[in-house]
C-alpha cells in the first residue's frame, strides 16, 4: 500500500488523488475503510467497484462523478493517515461529524458535498 503515514498538505494529498490510477486509488481505500463503505461512499455497487479495482485502462471507467467522489476520499484519507491511524481514519469517516451536522464523511462525499467534507477534514487535522 502506497499511502504512507507522513506529514503532508492539503495540496500534496490533492496531487497525489489526481496522478494515482483510480484501479489503485479504489485498492487502497478499500485496504482503509472496507469495499462497503468505498462502494457506498462513491455511490456505485460492489461488482462495480471490484471491476474499477482491476482495471488497467482508466479510459474504461465512464462514471465520472463516482471517480470524482473516489479521489476526494482518497485525497482526504491521504492526509488524515497522515496524521492518524487507519483505525481512526476509517472511523471518522463513517460516524457522524459535528462540522458536517451529525452526518458522516462518507455520506457527504456520496452527496456530492465534496468541499464541505474536505473542510470537515481540515478541522479534524487541526484538532489534533
Amino acid at each position: 500500500m502506497t499511502i504512507i503515514n507522513q506529514r503532508m498538505t492539503r495540496g500534496e494529498a490533492n496531487r497525489k488523488a489526481l496522478q494515482t490510477p483510480l484501479s489503485q486509488v479504489v485498492t487502497e481505500l478499500q485496504h482503509v475503510l472496507s469495499q462497503r463503505v468505498v462502494a457506498y461512499t462513491a455511490g456505485v455497487n460492489s461488482r462495480t467497484l471490484q471491476r474499477w479495482a482491476s482495471e488497467e485502462n482508466e479510459g474504461n471507467i465512464r462514471n465520472a462523478g463516482a471517480a470524482r467522489r473516489l479521489r476526494i476520499a482518497y485525497e482526504i484519507v491521504t492526509l488524515l493517515l497522515a496524521y492518524d491511524s487507519p483505525y481512526t481514519v476509517k472511523a471518522w469517516f463513517i460516524g457522524p461529524n459535528p462540522d458536517l451536522a451529525d452526518e458522516s464523511p462518507s455520506e457527504t462525499i456520496r452527496q456530492d458535498r465534496l468541499k464541505d467534507a474536505l473542510g470537515a477534514a481540515g478541522s479534524f487535522i487541526a484538532l489534533g
